[in-house]
């Protein structure tokens, strides 16, 4: 079998990115690309540039990666259902919810492999999180809290920050804890002047009683990712910038000071940070994408897991509105 052949449609800040990694892995070749607006980071180079879904198609493509704004996602993605076309959608996966059922309801009647953009899955300090926490190394986990702030990213004009920056931590908590959500309370904030949410303070239960927190925000000059999973013997700490993971476990020795131990909780025990192998998180989701389509392996976050988070951020977002505890 000859290699995949790709398309790529949106030549943003994201989609350059996705123009490198699909020439560099093997199995995939990247025979045309389209945006409407035109080429401004000089993705294209050699290969054909489009401006139309309708000119791409006709490259005869057996796969796409869409990374136009969200808004478009729904018009886009339905295009290359009907076409046939597997697709790699940028998170989240669309606007709305209906536009996202449209969109999984078209692929998986088709058959096709449609997969979501949520690359924290794929980041090596999360996965060997999961692993660790599947393997009972933390033995009952009790939360799950994840800080993701920054500075505002110009290239985002459709959503707030609960759809862009915070799907990435509804994914992934639900997906270390393999629990989905029960329960979400929050709270919002404007303060750039933007008509969507600039930052959000929320806070949940997953269907397995782990609770969970996330600070979201596009107002900080601290660039922070962090994911923080506690249980009883003691706490992983992943920074996905970094990619580095630490276990601060929770200490066994016993205290003379008559103060201290009768308090009746954790101690501070010994500190590990872990050695791994750090591959580009982008570069292992797309070949996850390409081995989904071969039928080698199933390791890719589907339309309806993506479905499922922006059910969660739907739900964040009205409490926002309401002021209540929203069940899902």
């Amino acid at each position: 079998m000859g290699d995949l052949r790709a398309g790529l449609v949106g030549l943003g800040m994201m989609g350059r990115h996705h123009a490198r990694v699909l020439r560099e892995i093997d199995g995939v070749r990247l025979v045309a690309v389209a945006d409407a607006m035109g080429d401004p980071h000089n993705v294209a180079g050699s290969t054909p540039l489009c401006n139309s879904v309708e000119e791409l198609l006709g490259h005869n493509l057996d796969m796409v990666v869409v990374a136009v704004p969200t808004i478009f996602h729904e018009a886009v993605g339905l295009k290359f259902a009907e076409a046939g076309v597997h697709a790699l959608i940028e998170k989240p996966l669309a606007n709305t919810l209906d536009e996202g059922l449209n969109l999984v309801d078209a692929f998986e009647s088709r058959g096709l492999v449609g997969a979501v953009g949520h690359i924290e899955r794929f980041n090596p300090s999360l996965q060997n999180m999961r692993e660790r926490i599947e393997a009972g190394e933390l033995g009952d986990v009790y939360q799950i809290a994840t800080r993701r702030q920054g500075p505002f990213p110009s290239r985002i004009a459709d959503v707030g920050v609960v759809k862009d920056l915070g799907t990435h931590d509804i994914d992934s908590t639900s997906w270390l804890a393999q629990s989905p959500y029960e329960s979400v309370y929050a709270q919002t904030a404007l303060k750039s002047g933007r008509p969507h949410e600039d930052l959000v303070v929320a806070t949940g239960r997953l269907s397995n009683k782990i609770v969970t927190s996330h600070l979201v925000n596009w107002l900080s000059p601290l660039k922070e990712r962090v994911t923080i999973a506690t249980g009883e013997k003691g706490s992983l700490v992943a920074d996905t910038i970094s990619a580095d993971l630490t276990f601060y476990e929770n200490g066994v020795l016993e205290t003379a000071w008559d103060s201290i131990a009768a308090f009746r909780g954790m101690s501070e025990g010994r500190i590990i940070r872990y050695a791994l192998t750090k591959r580009e998180p982008l570069r292992v989701e797309h070949e996850a994408f390409r081995d989904a389509i071969l039928g080698i392996r199933q390791d890719i976050v589907t339309m309806r897991e993506g479905l499922e988070t922006l059910r969660v951020a739907e739900a964040i977002l009205e409490s926002s509105r309401t002021g209540n505890s929203v069940k899902l």
